[in-house]
């Protein structure tokens, strides 16, 4: 048991207890996957008996985040909510929106869905629902370092030399690979910060040319420091066939763990 400070004493005394910042996930299947080269959404794939995306939304339905939305594709909202969200009783799932053409376009409906629950103050979290291993700890340790911070993302070093070729494929430049990251998911933000980051970028479609992640909205459009949070390279997003054999793999592996 942690001893008594003056401060938990003085709180105690006064009846106040420190308020829980209020959390929200938007978590992603509006992509086709056009790479994993079949007619059913990677994110819809079985993979160990259920969906895809039925293990990220089971994760945060299992960690302290308080609410989720689920953006898919506009022809699979009913499939979404009747299919996944109903059928594995996914109580925080409180909504299942549209998506757009681009990533952005559907992270800026998930953020929008939220405004009323996490504006002023709250924290949100942005998850690739091609994602399937991602663990609680991952999930609680960038909340912490959102809320300290203002954003955070999970990530972790290269493994492999990175060079840089030119238009005809030959190799030019050869990168520090101490300095470099892989970033991953979630990525996690105060809300107004990202919130106004992505208010910017959807006003103008010359921000948009190059956006590959809300870490990079965050840093051009509010100008933010990101925080890195040490991931798991077990964190894959399931791209390729050969994604959903790996997938597999580390999932038989937790079930023997």
């Amino acid at each position: 048991m942690k001893p008594e400070t003056n401060d938990t004493k003085v709180q105690a005394a006064s009846g106040i207890a420190e308020e829980k910042m209020k959390t929200a996930a938007v978590v992603l299947a509006a992509g086709q996957g056009s790479r994993m080269q079949t007619a059913v959404a990677k994110q819809f794939l079985d993979l160990d008996g259920k969906p895809v995306i039925f293990y990220a939304l089971n994760t945060f339905e299992e960690s302290s985040v308080d609410r989720v939305v689920l953006v898919a594709g506009a022809d699979e909202i009913e499939f979404c909510q009747k299919e996944i969200v109903e059928k594995y009783g996914f109580s925080k799932v409180c909504a299942v929106v549209a998506g757009g053409k681009e990533r952005y376009h559907s992270v800026y409906a998930g953020l929008c869905a939220l405004e009323e629950y996490l504006f002023p103050d709250g924290i949100v979290l942005i998850h690739d629902g091609a994602r399937p291993l991602v663990e609680q700890t991952l999930i609680e340790e960038t909340i912490a370092a959102a809320e300290k911070w203002g954003a955070a993302v999970v990530a972790v070093p290269v493994k492999d030399t990175i060079k840089i070729a030119d238009q005809e494929q030959f190799a030019t430049q050869t990168l520090d690979r101490s300095t470099l990251w892989q970033m991953q998911t979630p990525q996690t933000f105060s809300y107004p910060l990202i919130r106004r980051a992505y208010d910017r970028l959807l006003s103008d479609e010359q921000f948009q040319v190059g956006v590959t992640d809300d870490a990079m909205v965050a840093e051009c459009m509010a100008a933010a420091r990101v925080k890195l949070v040490n991931g798991s390279y077990e964190n894959i997003k399931v791209t390729t066939p050969e994604d959903m054999a790996i997938a597999a793999g580390f999932l038989q592996r937790r079930k023997e763990a």
